[in-house]
C-alpha cells in the first residue's frame, strides 16, 4: 500500500509503536492492504522498518507484520513473521472500531487483552500491560495537558487490576460486586472515542 514514517517525537517512551489509529488514517482497514512502517530513531537519526499486511472484510481480521532483528553482540539476525488478531467494537456515532488482540504469551499464558497501541519492547509487538510499561504524560505535572487520554489510562489500569483480582464471576446466578465494578468500568472505557483521544495528543504534541 505504501510506506509510512513514524518520527522521532512518535516513539513513545523510545519504543516502536503500531496503532489502530495509525492504521486508520493510512486506509489500512479497507480490504487486504500491505505496506512498510518506517521508524526514525532520535538519538541517531538511523531508520529501522516492518513490512505489514492488513487483513480484513473476511473471516480472518489480522495484521500480518514480518521484520528482521539483529544482535549487535554477535551479528546474528532472526526473522520474524507473525499474526496479530484484529477486533471490533461499535463506535458510539456508528461505524466500527478496530482494534489488536495482544499476541503475546508469558509464561505460556496467553495475554489477549483488546488495546489500540502494541509496542516493540522485545522481540515481538505486544501490549503496554505484558512489557509493564507506563506513560510519561501520566506524570501529574502533565497530567492535565493530557486530561482525556489520562482518565483512559486510569481505567485501564483499574480494569486490568480487577480482572488480575476477580475470581468468581457469578455468585448464587448473581453478579458479583466486583464483577459488577468490571463491568462499569468497561463501560466507560470503551465508551472512550480512542481514535479522536489519540488524534487530541498528538495534535497537543505537535505531531
Amino acid at each position: 500500500m505504501g510506506r509510512y514514517y513514524y518520527g522521532a517525537k512518535n516513539e513513545a517512551d523510545g519504543l516502536k509503536k503500531i496503532t489502530t489509529y495509525k492504521l486508520k488514517e493510512w486506509g489500512y482497514f479497507d480490504g487486504r492492504w500491505a505496506g512498510t512502517i518506517t521508524w526514525t530513531s532520535s538519538w541517531s537519526d538511523s531508520k529501522s522498518s516492518v513490512s505489514i499486511q492488513v487483513q480484513t472484510g473476511d473471516y480472518e481480521e489480522y495484521l500480518r507484520i514480518w521484520y528482521t532483528q539483529t544482535d549487535y553482540s554477535t551479528d546474528k539476525k532472526t526473522d520474524f513473521d507473525y499474526k496479530i488478531p484484529l477486533v471490533t467494537t461499535t463506535c458510539n456515532l456508528g461505524g466500527k472500531r478496530y482494534w489488536f488482540r495482544c499476541p503475546w504469551y508469558a509464561n505460556g499464558v496467553y495475554c489477549g487483552r483488546r488495546v489500540g497501541v502494541l509496542y516493540l519492547g522485545g522481540q515481538r509487538f505486544a501490549c503496554r500491560y505484558c512489557y509493564d510499561l507506563s506513560y510519561a504524560c501520566k506524570n501529574e505535572n502533565r497530567r492535565s495537558s493530557f486530561s482525556p487520554f489520562g482518565k483512559m489510562l486510569d481505567l485501564e489500569e483499574k480494569i486490568a487490576k480487577l480482572e488480575d483480582g476477580i475470581t468468581t464471576e457469578y455468585y448464587n446466578g448473581r453478579p458479583t460486586r466486583k464483577y459488577k465494578k468490571l463491568i462499569e468500568l468497561k463501560r466507560r472505557y470503551y465508551g472512550f472515542d480512542m481514535d479522536s483521544v489519540l488524534q487530541n495528543m498528538e495534535k497537543m504534541l505537535g505531531r
